[in-house]
């Protein structure tokens, strides 16, 4: 089985920044995009950022300009960096992964648990 386990959400003010981690372990035989989606009450799960393997990444509109998104293959890692936070980035964040888990094998969508990032005064 393959596990994803995030850190770093919390309460900030807004203008203020947060740093998000989230590390795969399990199964493992590759990763090919990592990403962070977000979910507010009331509102669908969305799409805030995602990197290839390669290190290619893109953005959701809201958030372009404010968060950068890294990660590091040889741990498994995801980081999200959120700046200039906004009352509006309140949600619960969640690390997605797709990965390979065998040598030829089929790629599957993996979820983290959820961490709460709350922008308020």
């Amino acid at each position: 089985q393959v596990q994803l386990v995030e850190s770093g959400g919390g309460l900030v003010q807004p203008g203020g920044s947060l740093r998000l981690s989230c590390a795969a372990s399990g199964s493992i035989f590759s990763i090919n995009a990592m990403g962070w989606y977000r979910q507010a009450p009331g509102k669908q799960r969305e799409l805030v950022a995602r990197i290839t393997s390669g290190g290619s990444s893109r953005f959701a509109d809201p958030v372009k300009g404010r968060f950068t998104i890294s990660r590091d293959n040889a741990k498994n890692t995801v980081y999200l960096q959120m700046n200039s936070l906004k009352p509006e980035d309140t949600a619960v964040y969640y690390c997605n992964a797709l990965v390979r888990r065998v040598v030829g094998g089929r790629e599957y969508d993996y979820w983290g648990q959820g961490t709460q990032v709350t922008v308020s005064s």
